[in-house]
């Protein structure tokens, strides 16, 4: 078959796969607002798995073999397996949200000027629907011989502690792996996220009288502030490095030297040769006043999702099929971590941004865009498809 025939029967299965997905645009919207009005904070294991059973009884709908991985602090995990074959795509993301209990009360589901707004829409309910609608385009157009799987998790907003390996090990048996997290704005694709850090930085001093024996003591507090100072260096090792120290905590009353001195430090880099680098760094606390002593625990929860060949590889998949839809597929980066940089971490090919696309996750503008989101699901349905076909 020679390479204009390809083409075009390539674009015959874009626009197929579009025109199911603007036939589900009402399926895709109302199974977001369903899966909203269930709120699913990640603390609260109830709510949480109450979303999952709704979650878990649409997948099933739509002919998901559903798995229920059953947690004891978080709400329970969903794997859902679609079709057979020796290989499989993957697909992540997550239903827990940052939203308390009752904010659908004082931001409730509307939907204006073309926009669903509400708590969890964007970040990252429509991008799971948007998914579902993917699997369902799939089957109806493409027939794939491989597997298609889903993993939805339940603390990616906590730092994904019980999920990690589960993520891990069905990446590892995967051939790629697309992160439903929200799109850039504008719709571009992530393929690039800071590693995220935390340090927690503690000085231990020695306690006298401030104004009667203030020679006698050491301040925390003095050094703590000192190795602020200092830490400020951390930033200009490499470009992209952030550092912020967002919460620091000392003292017991304005007349004593402070005995001990607390600060937590929220690091991100742009590559794992920058977190080696930047971790120790940190870590290396020489006190400048007599008398103090410094520890410092914490570390790298999420290693950086680098451009490698391998997702600039996916990229350049994905852009060809949004330009079969008649879109211009951007790329980009962020400073936030997900799920999908520990996959990337592992050298298999991920993507990420496929979710919907709209504006505000954990604010209070939070919304999608209605009328963007049969695209986006032709578009993850085309790149699940190619994916699965091979080069």
């Amino acid at each position: 078959m020679n390479t204009v025939t390809l083409d075009s029967a390539a674009s015959a299965t874009a626009r197929n796969l579009l025109r199911y997905c603007e036939a589900e645009r009402e399926w895709v919207l109302e199974t977001t607002m369903a899966l909203a009005r269930l709120e699913s904070p990640t603390s609260d294991k109830t709510a949480v798995d109450r979303c999952g059973e709704e979650l878990a009884r649409r997948l099933r709908a739509i002919g998901g073999a559903v798995t229920r991985l059953r947690q004891s602090d978080v709400g329970d995990q969903l794997r859902a397996e679609f079709g057979s074959g020796t290989s499989q795509v993957l697909l992540i993301g997550h239903f827990d949200t940052v939203w308390p209990m009752g904010q659908i009360d004082r931001m409730p589901l509307e939907i204006r000027d073309g926009c669903l707004f509400g708590p969890g829409v964007l970040d990252m309910k429509g991008g799971i629907a948007l998914g579902m609608l993917a699997a369902c385009a799939l089957t109806e157009v493409v027939q794939p011989a491989d597997r298609l799987v889903m993993l939805w998790t339940t603390d990616e907003e906590r730092g994904s502690g019980t999920s990690r390996a589960l993520i891990e090990e069905e990446a590892r048996r995967s051939r790629a792996v697309f992160v439903l997290e929200p799109a850039l704005v504008g719709g571009g694709v992530k393929t690039r996220r800071k590693g995220c850090g935390e340090f927690h930085l503690r000085v231990r001093g020695v306690a006298a009288h401030a104004g009667v024996d203030p020679d006698k003591g050491a301040s925390a507090v003095h050094e703590l502030a000192a190795q602020i100072v200092d830490l400020q260096r951390v930033r200009d090792m490499a470009p992209g490095v952030s550092l912020n120290i967002g919460l620091i905590s000392g003292g017991t009353r304005p007349n004593v030297v402070a005995e001990e001195a607390h600060a937590t430090i929220d690091v991100r880099v742009t590559t794992s040769e920058e977190a080696t680098r930047v971790a120790a760094a940190v870590r290396e606390r020489v006190p400048t006043i007599p008398g103090t002593r410094i520890e410092v625990t914490g570390g790298f929860e999420r290693p950086p999702l680098e451009r490698t060949d391998a997702v600039a590889r996916l990229y350049g998949r994905a852009r060809a099929i949004a330009a079969r839809l008649g879109h211009d597929l951007q790329e980009g980066g962020t400073g936030g971590g997900s799920d999908g940089n520990f996959t990337a971490a592992l050298g298999i090919p991920t993507l990420d941004g496929l979710g919907a696309e709209g504006a505000g996750p954990h604010a209070l503008h939070e919304h999608i865009e209605v009328d963007r989101l049969p695209w986006r699901a032709a578009l993850l349905a085309g790149l699940i498809a190619e994916t699965m076909a091979g080069d």
